[in-house]
């Protein structure tokens, strides 16, 4: 494994670029990748992690990124979520995982508190030294029905196959992983809650990418062709994804966080899921603005803006838009506080409104496919353009009397980007999976919710109580 020298201390692009220079074994279609930069499905991303890096240096000696320093107050949790919209995805998902550690260590800390301060430790660390992290925790799962422990192969969920005087091995898969090829380190933490008896699987741990043993296995969405003017959004603004796995790959004592503790096992993951589903719901709040922003174009592109049911349509989905958006303030407004004095946004709120994003998000689509017509899939590119023989053709019979045909065109083509196309169907999936998928989010939000309350208030309509205040 080829070695890079790291110095503590905030780092430039530049020496994002040359960190990723430290023998990683990345396999993007079957081919192992060497030179991640000069791979056209990692280059885009890597510029604009880059870029982020470039924003936020602060050369003085100490200085971190004000993003990754937990929030004591509502103000600074409202700054951070602002920021986090711009931002690349793979610093986004730094963020969960870092705040997910502020959130972690009092709980383990409450029965292990050396664990919590090895958790600590870590946080410390990779906020000094600027890394980022991506978090692992679907594992591959085998059987859905069956435990870890009753696979029929027992890999199926990740494990510690071995214990020594420099730390643990582990073996298994992690599935889902974005920024996986890009990352610096992988926040590795079981899936779901243990049970006494499968100690193996109850590991949480932080992995430096380029550890012997890690392999990543990438995909991506990132458009393949050589002119991709047509991908307006996804060319510029695309992210790797991964399945990595773990071939019995040491990790040092001081990078494992749990290991054994079943009491502990799901405590990271409803952390983390807390997180993701907030900035989940940060990312629906802004695409729902963006789709709400097309259907309108394209509706008085097409001469359409003054069409009742089209007016309807675009008038629903303001109303999404603005009720997801209402959902994330109200979840940061309500923040609660760790016992070290962090602030996390209010579950019941996080979680009810990352559920309704997700479930109507086919709506806003569906809505704004109709309003735009089946251009949408089937346009010219915008190569056609410049052909001097078809591209006269495409101006002239793609222009209305409200837009001429290049405009009309690229509208189409940025709907179809991001809805239609690689990134529109990773974009749909991921607003449903995202987090733990739908049936975590309906478990927390029933979790917390007060239902007694709620039957005192019918109790007292249905005259067998005094939850009715009567005027």
């Amino acid at each position: 494994m080829q070695e890079t020298t790291r110095r503590p201390g905030m780092l430039t692009g530049s020496g994002y670029r040359a960190s990723l220079r430290d023998g990683r074994r990345v396999v993007l279609h079957g081919r192992r990748i060497d030179d991640l930069e000069g791979e056209r499905a990692f280059s885009r991303a890597i510029d604009w992690i880059a870029r982020g890096y470039d924003r936020h240096h602060d050369a003085r000696p100490g200085a971190t990124n004000p993003l990754m320093e937990g929030p004591r107050t509502v103000e600074r949790l409202h700054e951070q979520a602002a920021l986090l919209r711009t931002v690349d995805p793979l610093t986004a998902i730094t963020y969960q995982s870092m705040m997910t550690l502020h959130s972690v260590a009092p709980e383990v800390g409450r029965t292990h508190p050396d664990r919590a301060a090895r958790i600590t430790a870590y946080r410390d660390a990779a906020l000094r030294d600027d890394v980022r992290i991506t978090f692992c925790i679907t594992d591959a799962k085998g059987d859905r029905v069956r435990r870890p422990g009753d696979q029929g192969d027992p890999d199926a969920y990740l494990r510690v196959v071995d214990r020594r005087s420099d730390g643990i091995v582990v073996r298994g898969a992690k599935l889902h992983i974005t920024g996986g090829p890009l990352c610096h380190d992988l926040l590795v933490m079981p899936t779901k809650q243990m049970k006494q008896g499968e100690e193996d699987y109850a590991v949480a741990c932080a992995v430096p990418i380029a550890s012997e043993g890690v392999s990543v296995i990438a995909s991506s969405y990132a458009p393949a062709a050589e002119d991709d003017r047509h991908f307006p959004y996804s060319r510029v603004l695309n992210m790797p994804d991964a399945m990595v796995v773990f071939d019995d790959v040491l990790v040092p004592w001081d990078r494992v966080f749990i290991d054994g503790q079943v009491e502990h096992s799901a405590t990271f993951a409803h952390a983390l899921g807390l997180w993701e589903r907030l900035s989940g719901t940060n990312a629906m709040a802004w695409q729902a603005d963006v789709l709400v922003g097309l259907a309108q174009l394209i509706a008085e592109a097409n001469g359409l803006d003054r069409v009742p049911h089209v007016r309807l349509k675009i008038s629903e989905m303001i109303i999404h838009a603005t009720l997801v958006r209402a959902g994330l303030e109200a979840a940061i407004a309500r923040a609660q506080s760790t016992p070290d004095g962090y602030l996390y946004p209010d579950d019941l709120r996080t979680n009810a409104a990352k559920f309704y994003g997700a479930t109507h998000h086919e709506v806003l689509v569906r809505h704004l496919h109709d309003i735009a017509g089946g251009a949408v899939v089937t346009a010219p590119t915008l190569a056609d353009l410049d052909d001097p023989e078809v591209g006269p053709w495409v101006r002239k019979y793609l222009a209305t009397s409200a837009a001429d045909g290049e405009h009309r065109l690229r509208l189409f083509h940025a709907i179809r980007d991001v809805t239609a196309d690689a990134f529109g169907g990773w974009n749909a999936v991921t607003h449903v999976q995202s987090g733990g998928g739908l049936l975590a989010q309906q478990l927390v939000v029933r979790k917390h919710y007060d239902l007694d309350a709620a039957k005192a208030l019918a109790l007292g309509v249905a005259g067998m109580g005094e939850g009715h205040v009567r005027g």
